[in-house]
This record gives structure tokens, sequence and C-alpha cells, in this order.
């Protein structure tokens, strides 16, 4: 059965929905804009560092249910302009140890909430310590 969670450091969403959703298996984290992020106004606008914001919330987010960024294996990133795509790609590879990327897809959205240029969902598969490694 999956629970749900909010995290007190964000708003609590403005949509019927949570931040983290958690089964036995995976964490699915609802999409995440800097717009979201209390004190990200300065640098809305800029894609590298709303990347960068965005990107220690999701590493936030994870350690609050005992997962990192190495455990993620799905992600989804919108972009208001896809001419933005290499900013976005420098600033989000910084936080992970190549080559193990997790599968991501990358669109073009017209826009999004708050006035933000990028946003990120991720889902994690939780470490397990009951069964053995796969």
């Amino acid at each position: 059965m999956p629970s749900f969670h909010n995290d007190a450091t964000l708003p609590h969403p403005g949509f019927p929905g949570s931040h983290l959703a958690v089964d036995e298996d995976y964490v699915h984290l609802s999409g995440l804009t800097a717009a979201d992020i209390q004190g990200s106004e300065a640098v809305l606008g800029d894609v590298g560092e709303e990347t960068r914001w965005i990107m220690r919330r999701l590493v936030h987010l994870l350690a609050s249910v005992d997962c990192t960024l190495a455990d993620a294996v799905r992600v989804t990133v919108h972009l208001t302009d896809l001419d933005e795509a290499e900013a976005m790609d420098a600033a989000y590879a910084d936080f992970f140890t190549p080559p193990n990327f997790p599968a991501r897809t990358c669109v073009e959205v017209r826009r999004l909430l708050g006035g933000a240029s990028i946003e990120i969902t991720l889902t994690a598969r939780r470490p397990t310590k009951d069964k053995a490694p796969r």
C-alpha cells in the first residue's frame, strides 16, 4: 500500500497531490520547479541555476525516505525552451556519477507554474535491506 508525504519545507501542493508517493519498491516525486522553493525567486529565468535549486531539493526529498540520486531510475524534464537544454544538462549532470544516469525524457512545454523555466519529476528505486541484490 503506498504512503503519501508532503515536505514541510515546500509549500503544500496547490493541486490534489503529494510531494512524494512511496510504495514497497519505488519513490515517486511530483514535478518540482524552482518557483516551488522559497528563496529561489532570484534564479528564475536562469535554467542552470533553476536546475541546481531543483536538484538540491530532490536530494533532500529523497533523503527523507532513505534514498539518494543514485537510486533514481527515471526522470522527466520539462523545459519552456529546448534551446536551454545544454545549460540544464550541464547543471543536471553534476548531480550524478557518470555513467550512472537514470533514464530520462526531456520535453518542451509552453509554460510552467510560477514563471519557472524547468520542472523535474523523478522516480527512484527504494534500497532493499531484506532482498538479495539484483
